[in-house]
């Protein structure tokens, strides 16, 4: 645990863009209420016009000034936020991006539970499954984190695709400093030879979200020898897992993701151990209208 002081009332808050259908308050408020917490946890939508650095700076120091004791930031501040914070966590200084931020004596710390939480994901939704050579679409502050994570997966080849090169070898120098992976970066119209060769693909981009339908990949390109991963959980059978899974990939949703990084946090943020099976079986029952399954994160 993080060695914060134990206390039986917490504030914290999301911040980000579309995170209406989020479940995160849902799941953090039940594991404080089983732990026998007075646990808050509000969502904040951020317009376009509050994405401003200097705005987003006012808005961290209103958070602490208010007793925040931590935020989650999300979709598409997680890299600007890692500027703000007065001191990251040695992963998230190496991703240069964050997804969590700990308050406390008037100090912010960002930490990145995005990594650790897809590791996760992988190991228990895709265990056995061929890492040899993975397309990786999205660059971004949780493309980063994914990256990092399949590098510590040990996945050899990773091909970063994303519509802005500028992001993509940012993306690739973070990861060259400190894993020994061959990485390549690639614009969305690689799409075709990159997947053939491909064992796998992973979704880090914001394409599937209730607030940006669709999929980011032709679904012609999938084929049956491909696993498909993607980072989206609202919904969470999204375009591409519904085309990947109709196509006989073996496909991990978000779900996995979400509710380990969501555990994550709330230790950092309360420096209790989270129920991790029972947060799966709340994520489960949240979202079980939504598909029709008792087990929905395997699928």
């Amino acid at each position: 645990m993080s060695g914060r002081p134990k206390q039986r009332s917490y504030l914290v808050g999301l911040l980000g863009q579309g995170i209406g259908p989020s479940l995160s308050p849902e799941l953090h408020e039940r594991e404080g209420e089983r732990q026998g917490l007075r646990y808050t946890y509000k969502a904040v939508e951020l317009p376009d016009s509050r994405l401003d650095r200097e705005q987003l700076r006012d808005l961290l120091a209103h958070a602490v000034e208010l007793g925040f004791d931590g935020l989650n930031v999300t979709h598409p501040v997680k890299q600007v936020m890692a500027t703000l914070v007065d001191e990251l966590a040695p992963e998230a200084a190496a991703i240069g991006a964050i997804n969590t931020i700990l308050v406390h004596d008037g100090a912010t710390r960002g930490h990145n539970t995005d990594v650790t939480g897809f590791a996760a994901a992988v190991a228990d939704g895709l265990a056995g499954a061929a890492l040899d050579r993975v397309v990786l679409i999205g660059a971004g502050g949780a493309g980063t984190a994914v990256a990092h994570a399949l590098a510590g997966l040990g996945v050899p080849v990773l091909s970063v695709v994303d519509t802005e090169p500028d992001r993509a070898q940012a993306l690739a120098r973070s990861v060259r400093r400190r894993w020994d992976v061959e990485l390549d970066t690639s614009t969305p119209a690689e799409l075709p030879r990159l997947l053939r060769a491909a064992s796998g693909l992973v979704n880090a981009t914001p394409v599937g979200m209730a607030a940006h339908p669709g999929t980011p990949v032709d679904p012609a390109l999938l084929h049956d020898g491909l696993w498909v991963a993607d980072i989206v959980y609202r919904p969470l059978i999204t375009e591409l897992v519904r085309e990947a899974t109709a196509r006989g990939c073996r496909v991990l949703t978000g779900a996995g993701m979400a509710v380990n990084q969501a555990a994550d946090s709330f230790e950092l943020i309360t420096g209790r151990r989270a129920d991790r099976a029972a947060m799966f079986s709340d994520f489960d029952e949240l979202v079980a209208d939504e598909i029709g399954a008792a087990n929905p994160r395997r699928e």
